[in-house]
Formats: structure tokens, sequence, C-alpha cells
């Protein structure tokens, strides 16, 4: 039975079949959202508070925001005609919607996979975003190899993209919903995708790497469309977007996206919610005892206060967890030499405020926050935080239990033999710096956070966040 997507604005991940219930956003710490999506091109998000509301009372709300809006709008299309189809087909029925919305995630898994869309010809999305790994690296590198001549490195470490469907678009303050605590409190900048928030939904994601010069490294929109024309799902793209799409570069490319972003919402692929965590929390499996030690210390304030970020009980309406909050914070990860880029003494990575994302460049109090990803799958990954600094998972997590305690540990050495701390984040910005538990003020020779058996026990608790399908890679 072929898989069902919803619409392309729509932040759900789940199947959107219209004749069912429609569940749509995860909420829970920070920020949630949902779409109501009859169309790819005309639907509008809103933002929802955390609810109480079961996940069957929540799509069926949905469902009925959705009928409403269609009689609202005219959505309604004569019987028997042709499926829309065009850039921006405008008014459909919502059969017709999910019948396109199923069109895109067919034309943006090809795409996934399309090295012709690079401009070596060698390099497709999924040559970063392994299936395989969570669709993150596959590598331990911290950055990887990409331009024309696949011999120009980047500058952060390749994320996941799984889980990404919940979050919401950027916005420099966050409010708490009523149901989750104080209002009044500004949680800061929250949501967005990539590393600095700049992308707030896939498509604008999408846009990235075809056109980044140390990535897929296309010159232009044109050079997209170019190869797309050449492309042999070429026929199936002109029937979703109209006969004279590659006529219009700029339309072709729009086109593109709108189907890559599409393909990753499909939830089979992106949002599976089959690790043997989720599992725990539907009373279908156990974790072992030092699994149940780690999930206690991970949501202990006093130790790892992990959750504080990385949510890890289930929204007020069931939704499960997606372990993280879409927060940016900074926590001074060690500067990495294996970067090309930082051989320069005078390049910086800040995040918020650049260089990559210019909007807040003159904001300092912006500088070293980096955005919070979900911990689902995280035991896969060889390379850890924006810049891929640490490889293993162990030492990912010691790192927040003795920062501040034994810095020695983690910084390299002045030419004087002082610890160069917080070395790849300019003193100024040192006020930015995240000081909430574990790390709680602590001082050189202070006690770490965590004894070595209660790192280990968190990480044994992380690995229950690996999706059934990932087991063994």
């Amino acid at each position: 039975m072929q898989e069902r997507s919803c619409p392309a604005t729509s932040t759900a991940c789940h199947l959107c079949d219209s004749s069912a219930p429609v569940k749509h956003g995860f909420v829970s710490g920070k920020a949630g959202h949902q779409s109501v999506a009859l169309d790819p091109y005309v639907a509008k998000e809103t933002w929802r508070k955390k609810s109480r509301m079961s996940p069957k009372t929540m799509g069926l709300r949905n469902h009925a925001i959705a009928l409403v809006a269609a009689s609202i709008v005219g959505f309604t299309a004569p019987a028997n005609t042709a499926e829309p189809s065009g850039v921006h087909p405008g008014p459909m029925s919502r059969r017709e919607a999910y019948a396109r919305a199923d069109a895109l995630t067919a034309l943006g898994r090809q795409m996934f996979f399309d090295p012709s869309l690079s401009a070596s010809g060698k390099q497709a999305c999924s040559s970063c975003h392994d299936p395989n790994h969570a669709f993150g690296p596959a590598s331990a590198s911290p950055v990887e190899m990409g331009g024309a001549r696949l011999d120009q490195p980047g500058v952060r470490a390749v994320p996941s993209l799984r889980y990404l469907q919940a979050a919401p678009a950027f916005t420099e303050h966050f409010y708490d919903s009523e149901d989750e605590g104080d209002e009044s409190v500004d949680n800061g900048p929250t949501g967005g995708l990539t590393w600095d928030g700049r992308a707030d939904h896939g498509k604008d994601q999408a846009r990235i790497p075809l056109l980044s010069p140390f990535e897929m490294g296309n010159k232009d929109e044109a050079q997209v469309a170019a190869s797309l024309r050449k492309a042999p799902y070429a026929d199936a793209f002109k029937a979703a977007f109209g006969a004279d799409v590659f006529d219009h570069p700029q339309d072709a490319f729009d086109a593109a996206v709108e189907a890559l972003g599409t393909f990753e919402q499909s939830s089979a692929d992106f949002c599976p919610y089959s690790s043997r965590y989720d599992a725990f929390l539907t009373g279908k499996a156990q974790l072992s005892a030092q699994e149940l030690r780690g999930r206690m210390l991970f949501e202990d304030e006093a130790k790892g206060n992990c959750a504080s970020c990385h949510l890890s009980e289930p929204a007020n309406d069931g939704e499960p967890p997606q372990f993280t909050d879409y927060g940016l914070i900074a926590i001074a990860v060690p500067r990495n030499p294996a970067i090309p880029a930082n051989a320069d003494p005078d390049y910086f990575d800040l995040g918020l405020c650049g260089p990559l994302r210019t909007d807040f460049k003159r904001r300092a109090e912006y500088c070293g926050l980096f955005k919070t990803p979900t911990l689902r799958n995280v035991a896969l990954r060889k390379s850890f935080f924006h810049n891929g600094y640490f490889h293993t998972l162990r030492d990912a997590v010691a790192f927040y239990a003795s920062r501040d305690s034994d810095p020695a540990r983690w910084y390299p050495r002045n030419a004087d033999g002082t610890v160069d701390k917080f070395d790849d984040l300019p003193r100024g910005y040192w006020p930015n710096l995240n000081t909430d538990p574990p790390f709680n003020g602590r001082k050189p020779g202070d006690k770490p956070a965590l004894t070595d058996a209660e790192i280990d026990d968190i990480v044994a608790f992380l690995g229950t966040l690996t999706d059934a399908d990932q087991a063994g890679h």
C-alpha cells in the first residue's frame, strides 16, 4: 500500500489519509505547531499550544478544521476533473491535495537519491544524509566534501533529517503555553532547521545544499533545472508541475525543493517512532536496569538535566517525545582543528550570529548559540555537535559532566601552560554560555556532575532511542 504524505507545508509526519483522523505536530517543551494543508502552496500554518487532548481527539479536531477551511475558501473541484498540476496549482479538493502530495513524495524520493542534481554529478542528498544512518552521515568526518570537484570542505557537521517535522518556524522570542508554565518567560530563540535555525521549512532547507559551493555546488537555479530536464523522472515532474515547467527555471527549482520537502515528511522514512523507548512508553517493551538508571539520570534536574532541552516524556496529548525543545543554546564545544576553515585563527563559527546566518550578525547576545538537535538515533552518529569535535557518544556526555570542573580534559593549553578554555568562543561572548545543571557553576577541581558509571548509564539509555529499521547499522 502506498504511503501517504502530508502536503508539503504541513509539519506533520503521520499518515494523512483523508478518511482518518489526522495528527499534526508534536508539542512539548518550548514549541510545536500544526498546519491545516489542503494545498502544498496555499496552506496556512497556525501555532497551537501544548494540548491535553488525546491524539484521536486532536486528529478529529484537525479533520474538522480542514473541512471548514475547505468550505470557507472554496477548495472544492468539479467531479471527474484531471488532477491539478503546475507549480502553483490553486484551489483543489481534499482528495486532489492528497493525490498531489503522494506524487510529490514519489518525485522527491527520486530526487533525493539522484547524484545528477549536483554540479559534480556524483553527490546526491543521500550521499551525506544516508538512510542507513537515520538520514545522517555515515562517516566520522566532522564535515563532508562537496562542490563541483568534490574538493570543497563544509564547515559544520551533517545533521540527521529524521524527526524535523514538528520543528516550528524560527522565532526570536518563544513563550510557554499556559499549561506548560509561566507564559511571561521568554525562552529566547527557538525553532527553524539547520544548526543556526535559518531555514523555516523543509523546502527552505532543501535550497541550501543545492546551491551551496561546498555542498552540491550548483551555480544557480537554472543549473538545477537543466539537470532535472534530463532526469529519468522528467516526465513525471512535468505531469506534476506542468508541461512547460522547465521553460521557467525558477519555477522548476521551486517545484524541486517543494518535492524534496514533501518527501522529507514521509512517515516511514523520517519519523517512524519505532525505537525501543517508544515501545517502552506504550508498554510493549522493557528497558534494562542500566537503561532505566540512565533514564532517571537523564531526567534528574540535579544530575544530567538532559531533559531540560532534550524532552523525553510524551506530550500532554500523547504525542511521542521528540528529544529536543527546538531551542538554541551555547555550550562552548572545543574548537575542531580537523575543520579546514578553523585553520584561520580569526575564523569563528558563531551559529546564530554567523557567518552562515547573517540577520543576527550584530547581535552579540546570540553568538555561540546552536540548535538543540533531537537525540533520536544519536547512538548511530560518529561525530557529535555542530563541529563534529567528539567521535564517541560517551565523550559527548562526559563533556557535559566535566566541562567546567575539568576543562584541561577538553580544551588545549596555551604556550604558558594555562588551559585555553572555551577556545572556539571569543571571550566577549562567554556571558552567553549555558550554566544550568549539569554545568551549574562548577569550578576546576570540583566534583563532576556525573560519575563514570552514571555516564555509562546515560549512554545506555540513549541507545534505546535508535529506530527499529536502523538496528545493526
